[in-house]
């Protein structure tokens, strides 16, 4: 038996709702917004969670001397059309160039490593 379970994923960033908003247009859920803190309720899926840092730093991304930190893996069914998406969105791909891979890496606007992954 489990000692705990998934309450939720969090992100520290300077602006907590405008990375909710974000990644809401790219999985889709819900909103909530309380200020330092904005919660992303996903139906079906763990909620994501945005915490404001004043001192926030992004990952870098390759980095052979640090780390990423943290990063999503994001299923889609369409590699092609979901990366027009998230670049609409306001992503910036990092490592999306081969196209015979299964996955793409995107940093989402304040700088988090994401992956499209084919499903």
């Amino acid at each position: 038996m489990p000692v705990a379970k998934v309450g939720s994923v969090v992100l520290d960033c300077p602006d907590p709702r405008a990375l909710a908003d974000f990644y809401a247009g790219v999985v889709g859920g819900t909103v909530v917004d309380e200020g330092e803190w904005v919660d992303l309720e996903v139906p079906g899926g763990p909620v994501v969670a945005f915490q404001a840092s004043p001192g926030y730093v992004p990952p870098r991304w390759p980095s052979a001397d640090g780390s990423q930190q943290f990063h999503l893996d994001l299923t889609v069914e369409d590699l092609d059309a979901a990366e027009k998406e998230v670049l609409a969105l306001g992503a910036r791909p990092l490592d999306a160039d081969d196209r015979t891979r299964t996955f793409r890496v995107y940093a989402d606007p304040a700088g988090h490593p994401f992956c499209l992954c084919a499903g």
